[in-house]
C-alpha cells in the first residue's frame, strides 16, 4: 500500500511539475500572448521566434529541467527506499522513475494551467531520456544538432532524434521486455510516439513544402563545417589508434610468450608461449570490434552529409566533388571490411580447433583473409587522412561573402555611405 501511494503521489507531483507552461509565462512577461503569436505553441522554438534567441533557449532549458528533475528525484527516492527481495512493492517502485518523466512529459502537453493546451514535448521529453536513457539520448542530441544543421528545420531534427533515440535503444538494449527492460521499453516508443503526433501538423508541412525554418545566420552555417572537421577528425583518430593499439598488444604478448624472462606477479603456465600471446591477444582485441565499425560507419555517414551540403553550396568548386568521392571510397572500404574483419575472427578461433581438419583448414585460409582486411583498413586510413587534408577547404556561408564585399568595397563606391564624394555621405 506504500509504495501504491507513493507512485500516486509521484505521478501527480511530476505532472503538475511539467504543466508549468514556462514558454507562456516568460512572453506574457514580455507582454506577448505566446499563443496567439506564430505558431501558438508555447514551446522554445516558437517562442525563440517571437522574443529571440535568448528568450527561446532560457524557455528550452527550463522545459529540459521540468523533464529531468521529476525522473532525477524518483531515482533518488527509489534507491533510498529500503525494500526486501520478494516484497509486492519492489516492482512498482522499480518503475518510479519512468512514471515520473512519463508524467511529466505529459504534464508538459496537457498542463491543466492553460486548459490542456501544452507543447510538442520534445524538450520535456528531452530531460527525461536523458535522466532514463543517457545512451541513446546522446545519439538523439547529434542527430538533431545534424539536421539542424543541415536543414534548419527544427520539427524535422526533432522527429529524426526521436527515430534515432529508438533505433539505438533497439541497436543497444539485448532484452527489450526483460523484467528490468520492459517498462524503459514501453516508455521510449510511447513518449517518441506522442511526439510524433503532436507534430502532424509540422509532418504535413514538410511533405508539402512549406514548412517553417530557422533563419540563415552564421552560427547555422558553421555547424555542418564543425560537425564535418569533428566527425573527419574523430574517424582518422579512431583508424589511427586502433592500428597502434592492436600492433602493440599483439606484439607485447606474443613478446611475452617468446621471452624466458616474465614479471612473477603474471600467473602463465610454464608453457606459456608466443602461441599462446597470440591467443590471448586475439582475446583482448576482439571486442574492440565491436566499437570500431559502428563507429566508423557513424562518422562516415555523417562526414557524407555534411559534405554534400558543400557541394550544394558551392556546385563549381572541384575540391567538395573530390571530398565525397574520397568520402564515398572510405565507405565502402568500411564496409566492405567489416564483414571480413568477422570473418577473419570466426578463423582465428577456428585454427584452435578440437577439429585437425577444421584447425588446418582455418589456417590455410587465415593469413590471406587477415591481409586485405589489414589492407582494406590502411586504405581506409588514407583515405579518411586525405580527407582531412581536404577539411582545410571548406566553403564561404552567403553571409561571410557579404560582409567580405562590404570590407572591400571601392572607396569611390557610390553605394558607400563613407564616400566623401557621394551626396549620401556623412560628413563630420
Amino acid at each position: 500500500m506504500t509504495g501504491l501511494l507513493l507512485v500516486i503521489f509521484t505521478i501527480l507531483i511530476s505532472y503538475l511539475v511539467g504543466a508549468i507552461p514556462f514558454g507562456y509565462l516568460i512572453a506574457r512577461w514580455r507582454g506577448v500572448d505566446i499563443l496567439k503569436v506564430g505558431s501558438g505553441n508555447i514551446g522554445a522554438t516558437n517562442v525563440g521566434r517571437v522574443l529571440g534567441r535568448r528568450f527561446g533557449i532560457l524557455v528550452f532549458v527550463l522545459d529540459f529541467a521540468k523533464g529531468a528533475v521529476p525522473a532525477g528525484a524518483a531515482i533518488m527516492v527509489r534507491n533510498s527506499l529500503k525494500v526486501p527481495q520478494g516484497s509486492e512493492d519492489l516492482g512498482t517502485l522499480s518503475a518510479l522513475p519512468v512514471l515520473a518523466g512519463l508524467s511529466a512529459f505529459v504534464g508538459h502537453l496537457f498542463p491543466i494551467f492553460l486548459r490542456f493546451r501544452g507543447g510538442k514535448g520534445v524538450a520535456t521529453g528531452a530531460g527525461v531520456v536523458t535522466v532514463l536513457l543517457p545512451g541513446p539520448a546522446f545519439a538523439a542530441l547529434i542527430t538533431w544538432v545534424v539536421i539542424v544543421g543541415l536543414t534548419r528545420y527544427v520539427s524535422l531534427a526533432s522527429l529524426s532524434a526521436g527515430a534515432s533515440l529508438c533505433l539505438f535503444y533497439l541497436l543497444f538494449t539485448p532484452n527489450l521486455f526483460a523484467s528490468d527492460n520492459w517498462i524503459l521499453t514501453c516508455f521510449a516508443f510511447f513518449a517518441v510516439g506522442l511526439v510524433f503526433v503532436r507534430h502532424h501538423a509540422n509532418i504535413k508541412r514538410l511533405l508539402q513544402g512549406n514548412e517553417n525554418r530557422l533563419p540563415e545566420s552564421l552560427i547555422m552555417t558553421e555547424i555542418p563545417k564543425t560537425l564535418h572537421v569533428l566527425v573527419v577528425g574523430l574517424w582518422f583518430g579512431s583508424t589511427v589508434f586502433f592500428l597502434i593499439a592492436t600492433l602493440v598488444i599483439f606484439r607485447n604478448f606474443e613478446s611475452l610468450g617468446s621471452s624466458a624472462s616474465r614479471p612473477s606477479w603474471i600467473p602463465v603456465p610454464p608453457d606459456f608461449d608466443k602461441e599462446m600471446g597470440a591467443r590471448l591477444a586475439g582475446v583482448a582485441v576482439a571486442p574492440l570490434f565491436d566499437w570500431y565499425f559502428p563507429l566508423q560507419v557513424i562518422c562516415g555517414l555523417l562526414a557524407a552529409l555534411t559534405g554534400l551540403t558543400f557541394s550544394q553550396a558551392e556546385p563549381e568548386r572541384r575540391v567538395h566533388r573530390l571530398r565525397n568521392v574520397v568520402l564515398l571510397l572510405a565507405m565502402i572500404a568500411v564496409v566492405i571490411g567489416w564483414p571480413i574483419a568477422d570473418y577473419v575472427g570466426e578463423l582465428r578461433l577456428e585454427r584452435y580447433s578440437s577439429n585437425e581438419t577444421l584447425a588446418q583448414s582455418a589456417k590455410a585460409m587465415f593469413g590471406a583473409w587477415h591481409g586485405i582486411s589489414l589492407s582494406l583498413n590502411i586504405i581506409t586510413i588514407g583515405l579518411v587522412t586525405l580527407a582531412m587534408a581536404l577539411a582545410a577547404q571548406l566553403p564561404r556561408s552567403k553571409i561571410e561573402d557579404r560582409e567580405s564585399k562590404i570590407e572591400n568595397r571601392p572607396a569611390d563606391d557610390p553605394s558607400s555611405i563613407f564616400n566623401p564624394r557621394s551626396s549620401n555621405s556623412i560628413t563630420p
